[in-house]
């Protein structure tokens, strides 16, 4: 089909051969080579099209975003031509990022202005909570590994996005990348100070951003980089609880969002959401390496320095080299080096409670014989009974009652099967030749587990982690992998026949130690083929 954009034609649809409208008789080719193929979507400025471009061999898609001034004024049509500009050239500074749209071309015509960027194929963060439901925390926290370099190289280049949601960010379907879309032009920094009249006033409203999303220095044209942190707290709490900020009640008095009560997460990430959500710019974090510190992501560190490899040099993407290599982690970027800091100090202490562990075994056995009650009621299950032997009716009941995480649990052989536990977290559990078959396990955190000959047959595990987790010789026919973390894991004789590993992050050294059949689904999407 060719779609006229002609904002008076009564017809626009028009046969996919034609160059002239019926109804209206304009140009269907934008520069005599896009040929526009649908509306993607519309707002107070302009609209944005799906296009295919007639000069290139097999047509391939392409973006094209309209810049339409709702005012004739000579003072708004120049303010809407350096906004234009603006965002030309921010595209052109940084969109050679492989998870930023590329700037393809951008032109005037009419008074009107447009720019062509590259296509992205995929769904956004919000069609898939709409799809599959909220994320799990450890789910949220994977994003946040992915998605806060790709914000700081930003931010590196003096870019502050100031529409940060999920609707602004695709999972790609060719590499299962997160991309950031969306450098509106009038979404670019605007001078107050030149906001005299009401036209000028009615068009800088568009750069405010989407309400509830932007913070209120935003919100009276004022961002700052942390403005972006906020909206990427309130992305947070949508893929957390499913509620988009228009579903949440705000304090009357401070105007924060009250959004605690709508998510099941540890103590710990609500604390650092909280931080991230913080109404005084003053109180909030206020860079992201400040976020990548206190989340302490030791599971999602390999993800993690895969999204950081891409850098700038001095503010400049010009130097950029590809993946960094594993002895060059602490060099190159601030985020790099966090990433090495953050894992250095894992190890500090790590090392410093090996020397204790065994006066702490000591009293841990004797507070036991003292202390000891049923799991539902302990006053922290998982830890005061971590090493006991538990069974499948304990974790049941308890989970029931509300707790997520068996931690560091001995539930070798244990039989779950067919159970629904989303959100579990089994880090370092020992689980050798548990039945998880047919069960429901999604989000779950097996990181550093033992699942020697576990049956996870039939599994729902989209978005499981399991990071340094044993695997070997798993059975895990038929379970969907969906997007899970499976970066170190040991897949040693594991049976993958006809598991779907759409977008997980796995090596091929590693699916060449399982079992694959032409029913498996690799991480690319393609099913029987790498």
């Amino acid at each position: 089909m060719s779609y006229c954009i002609n904002p008076a034609c009564p017809k626009p649809k028009n046969p996919p051969t034609l160059n002239q409208c019926q109804a209206c008789g304009a140009s269907l080719l934008l520069r005599d080579r896009y040929r526009v193929i649908r509306t993607l979507g519309r707002g107070g400025f302009g609209a944005t099209y799906l296009a295919r471009d007639e000069e290139l061999p097999g047509r391939p898609p392409c973006v094209i975003k309209q810049l339409r001034p709702s005012a004739d004024a000579p003072h708004v049509l120049d303010m809407a031509r350096d906004l234009f500009q603006r965002e030309a050239k921010i595209l052109g500074k940084i969109g050679n990022h492989p998870q930023l749209p590329r700037l393809l071309d951008y032109f005037e015509k009419n008074q009107e202005f447009y720019l062509v960027q590259e296509y992205i194929n995929g769904f956004t963060l919000q069609q898939s909570v709409k799809q599959g439901g909220p994320f799990s925390e450890a789910g949220v926290k994977q994003f946040l590994s992915e998605i806060l370099p790709l914000i700081q190289y930003v931010h590196n280049n003096q870019v502050i996005h100031r529409d940060i949601k999920p609707a602004n960010i695709i999972r790609r379907d060719e590499d299962k990348k997160l991309v950031l879309i969306d450098f509106g032009a009038v979404k670019d920094k605007v001078n107050p100070t030149k906001a005299s009249t009401s036209e000028q006033t009615a068009l800088t409203a568009y750069a405010i951003g989407t309400p509830g999303y932007a913070p209120p220095e935003q919100m009276a044209l004022r961002p700052v980089y942390a403005s972006d942190i906020y909206a990427l707290g309130v992305t947070c709490v949508y893929l957390l609880s499913g509620k988009s900020p228009k579903d949440l009640d705000y304090d009357p008095k401070t105007g924060e969002l009250l959004w605690q009560q709508h998510v099941n997460a540890s103590e710990h990430f609500i604390s650092v959401l909280t931080k991230m959500l913080e109404i005084s710019v003053r109180h909030r974090y206020q860079s992201i390496e400040a976020i990548l510190r206190d989340l302490d992501l030791e599971p999602y560190m390999d993800s993690l320095s895969q999204n950081m490899a891409f850098q700038p040099s001095g503010g400049s993407s010009d130097n950029a080299s590809g993946p960094l290599s594993s002895g060059q982690h602490t060099g190159g970027s601030p985020s790099a080096r966090m990433a090495a800091a953050i894992r250095a100090r894992r190890e500090r202490a790590a090392n410093s409670r090996q020397g204790s562990s065994a006066k702490s075994l000591a009293s841990n056995r004797i507070r036991s014989t003292r202390h000891m009650r049923p799991l539902s009621t302990a006053t922290s299950d998982s830890q005061s009974s971590a090493g006991r032997r538990l069974s499948a009716d304990d974790v049941k009941l308890t989970y029931l009652k509300g707790k997520r995480d068996f931690s560091s649990q001995v539930l070798s052989g244990v039989d779950l099967q067919k159970v629904s536990l989303p959100g579990i977290g089994l880090s370092q559990s020992e689980l050798v030749k548990a039945n998880f078959q047919g069960a429901d396990l999604s989000g779950a955190d097996f990181g550093r587990a033992n699942l020697t000959k576990a049956s996870l047959r039939n599994a729902k595990l989209g978005r499981a982690y399991f990071n340094y987790a044993n695997l070997e010789g798993v059975d895990l026919r038929g379970a969907d992998l969906s997007y899970a973390c499976l970066s170190n894991a040991n897949l040693r004789g594991a049976n993958l026949c006809g598991a779907d590993l759409t977008g997980a992050l796995i090596s091929e050294d590693q699916l060449d130690m399982a079992r694959t059949n032409w029913a498996t689904v690799y991480p690319s999407g393609r099913r029987g083929l790498l």
